[in-house]
């Protein structure tokens, strides 16, 4: 599950469960979505939103084990396809949320745990723990269209995307940060955490327009955003 909490202009996004995983089933996978709406409901020019997590993990990717209490592989590939079709709107409702978005990745991220990671604007990890990580071509899974364009429009080394997507590489910090995968890494929770806080006050004091940031970070990233069905329109500021 998660919770989100609105602090000032804040809002930060909690996954929780301590020492869990936060494997992304059905019920966190619908737990996040609702906590994404909540906060664009709710959302003024000055809003940020971060994404942490408690425990060791941010997110160990999709929740294999519910797929495979299907009880047989047709049921198993069925529910697999839930949580990739379910979770693309997560990721969708990251790339056109109208607030800067930061992740305090705070422990491992792996598969889709990794996407979620970098479906926000800026990533932060810790340097003294924890790993972003696809685990596919180790586990023998293709994948989803979305995750190739997501990680395309967020990595820009071609070397770099190899690395993570063909050799499996587990990234620690500052060799994500070194990569061009995240953007800081700090050496402890707390360091992180304000580090994450400092970043999200920072955005929040710019006071854009969320709808206006919305479509500039959408045009960013055209195939990522046509794959997502996002769709796209002009705004005139009234500053003009």
């Amino acid at each position: 599950m998660c919770n989100l909490e609105k602090r000032g202009n804040l809002f930060i996004l909690t996954l929780t469960g301590d020492g869990d995983e936060h494997r992304l089933n059905p019920t966190l996978i619908d737990s996040i979505l609702l906590a994404l709406s909540q906060a664009k409901s709710q959302a003024t020019p000055g809003s940020a939103l971060i994404t942490t997590s408690q425990g060791k993990f941010f997110s160990n990717g999709f929740d294999l084990n519910w797929a495979q209490a299907a009880g047989s592989t047709e049921g198993a590939r069925d529910r697999l396809h839930h949580m990739v079709d379910s979770f693309k709107q997560v990721v969708a409702e990251l790339i056109s949320l109208p607030m800067p978005t930061v992740a305090a990745v705070s422990g491992h991220a792996a598969a889709a745990g990794f996407m979620l990671a970098l479906s926000h604007d800026y990533v932060l990890m810790r340097s003294d723990r924890g790993v972003l990580y696809m685990s596919e071509v180790d586990i023998g899974l293709t994948l989803p269209d979305y995750f190739v364009a997501l990680v395309e429009a967020k990595i820009g080394s071609a070397s770099a995307r190899r690395d993570v997507l063909l050799w499996g590489s587990k990234l620690k910090g500052v060799a994500a940060v070194t990569m061009g995968v995240a953007d800081a890494a700090h050496d402890s929770p707390e360091k992180l955490h304000e580090a994450s806080v400092r970043m999200g006050e920072q955005l929040a004091s710019r006071k854009w327009n969320g709808e206006v940031y919305a479509e500039i970070r959408k045009s960013l990233y055209p195939n990522l955003r046509g794959l997502l069905g996002l769709p796209t329109k002009v705004i005139a500021s009234p500053r003009l």
